[in-house]
């Protein structure tokens, strides 16, 4: 008869999976990229190599669930914030400003996932997470543009060159510190409010949107 997993043994085994993945987060979120390896993961999540390396056989293979699942936990921030929105055109900044003060919060992961320098195996792995932030604003952007907010664009394109300014201004090396809550703040504002002028929100309405975008709460965070 084959062998089929039980409900509680099917539960442990996902249980393990996840405390891998935290375990490998935190790591990201402490050191980088380099700091995610399988023997400090493992320990970290009280297990032994040997075990880390059945769900995951080489640094590769965590990279790509890891950045997955960052990326899953990210848009889906995203998500709820511009759903809350009342409109197409609210709900482009409440995704723009979540993803940065969530990013904000922790630079470091998120320099890992996205900027660091890695070689082409680990760089070909993560960009899953970059595709997934960039597919999330896309999308707000075409509902903006489909329901006459924006001028017309190509909201691929669009959406690509606000990741990458984000990016700069928040974590890349020309970012100035925001250790500080109210200059962290003002630095998500602000970026908010370059995104809504570069797809073509004028000045005064994007000012008055990011005045009613709700941030997330201190500790929304990754």
């Amino acid at each position: 008869m084959p062998y089929r997993r039980t409900a509680r043994v099917a539960r442990k085994l996902a249980d393990r999976r996840d405390a891998i993945l935290t375990a490998a987060r935190i790591a990201a979120n402490e050191g980088g990229m380099s700091a995610v390896l399988i023997a400090p993961v493992a320990e970290r999540a009280g297990i032994a190599a040997g075990t880390v390396y059945r769900y995951f056989p080489a640094k590769t293979d965590l990279v790509a669930e890891l950045a997955t699942a960052v990326a899953e936990r990210e848009t889906a921030a995203m998500r709820r914030a511009a759903e809350a929105a009342p409109g197409p055109l609210s709900a482009l900044p409440a995704a723009i400003a979540t993803f940065a003060a969530r990013a904000l919060r922790a630079r470091k992961l998120t320099w890992a996932l996205l900027t660091e320098p890695v070689d082409a195996e680990i760089d070909a792995v993560r960009l899953v997470y970059r595709q997934s932030i960039a597919g999330e604003l896309e999308t707000r952007i075409r509902a903006a543009i489909n329901d006459g907010h924006l001028p017309a664009q190509d909201a691929a394109l669009s959406a690509a060159a606000l990741v990458g300014a984000m990016m700069e201004g928040l974590i890349g090396p020309l970012a100035s510190g925001a250790d500080d809550p109210a200059k962290a703040r003002l630095a998500v504002q602000t970026l908010t409010l370059l995104a809504l002028r570069a797809i073509g929100i004028v000045d005064a309405r994007a000012r008055g949107l990011v005045v009613q975008t709700v941030l997330p709460a201190a500790h929304d965070g990754l």
